[in-house]
């Protein structure tokens, strides 16, 4: 591999996407969905690359062991400018670190950030590398001893944590905010938003206010390297951490990821 140009804008500049998926038995698990995602980020943001080029580079990084992937896609080395008249050969990389079992069914205590995401932002809902204001979130955490925060959008309502989608269980209904509150299309969103109904659990894309998650059933965060992770409290104060209903979700996600993989990542 090439070594990375410091002229290149994704360091320069944070001008680039990402994606991180987990990897078990060397298949990657929701890899279609993964890569779409990720080209869909590029183009909204202008870089031109094919899925083809993306997919390979997949293939070159996949280990035979537990991994998580990181796909990094930058626009490239170009001219000084912010919009520049030209750009050369997009960056690609794919990087993978080790991933074991026991990142899952570890509960979580947040607080509330004390910055807001901004709905109304052009790169809301893409995994651009311009990451601060999560970073800073999550060290807001850590000052807390607490294991993460919670991000409310500029209306106050619930965004996201820092690392993850969320979701409320109230009354058998799956709740999460739709993408116009600020929050990624997270692929392990869209993965409980699909299994959920097969459970008969309703779904709904709507607003939540940080004060409705205190009276849900469960409240739980959802990403691809974790896929369900209960928040047990939110500022000090418990939240509800669910039943059968939330054990299930866990189990058909298990299931899936299994399918895909040959090996269920309980035991990976």
């Amino acid at each position: 591999m090439n070594p990375l140009s410091s002229e290149d804008r994704g360091f320069t500049l944070g001008d680039g996407v990402f994606d991180t998926a987990l990897a078990l038995n060397g298949a990657v698990i929701a890899r279609h969905a993964h890569v779409t995602r990720l080209l869909a980020a590029a183009g909204a943001i202008g870089i031109a690359i094919e899925g083809a080029r993306i997919e390979a580079a997949i293939d070159a990084a996949l280990p035979p062991t537990p991994a998580i992937l990181r796909t990094t896609l930058t626009r490239g080395t170009a001219a000084r400018g912010l919009w520049p008249a030209s750009a050369g050969e997009p960056t690609l990389v794919v990087a993978t670190a080790p991933w074991g079992p026991a990142l899952l069914g570890q509960p979580a205590r947040l607080i509330t950030a004390t910055g807001r995401r901004n709905e109304f932002s052009p790169t809301a809902n893409l995994k651009a590398l311009g990451y601060l204001d999560h970073i800073l979130a999550a060290r807001e955490a850590a000052r807390a001893a607490v294991d993460d925060a919670l991000i409310l959008n500029t209306q106050g309502r619930v965004a996201c944590t820092t690392i993850a989608n969320v979701f409320a269980l109230m009354d058998d209904r799956l709740v999460t905010p739709p993408l116009s509150e600020g929050c990624l299309p997270g692929v392990m969103r869209a993965l409980v938003l699909e299994i959920a109904p097969s459970l008969g659990l309703e779904v709904a894309e709507v607003p939540l206010t940080r004060e409705a998650l205190a009276g849900a059933q469960a409240v739980f965060a959802t990403n691809s390297l974790r896929f369900i992770r209960r928040i047990t409290e939110l500022d000090g104060a418990s939240l509800g951490t669910g039943g059968a209903a939330l054990d299930a979700l866990e189990q058909a996600l298990f299931a899936q990821a299994a399918a895909e993989c040959g090996i269920d990542p309980r035991q990976a």
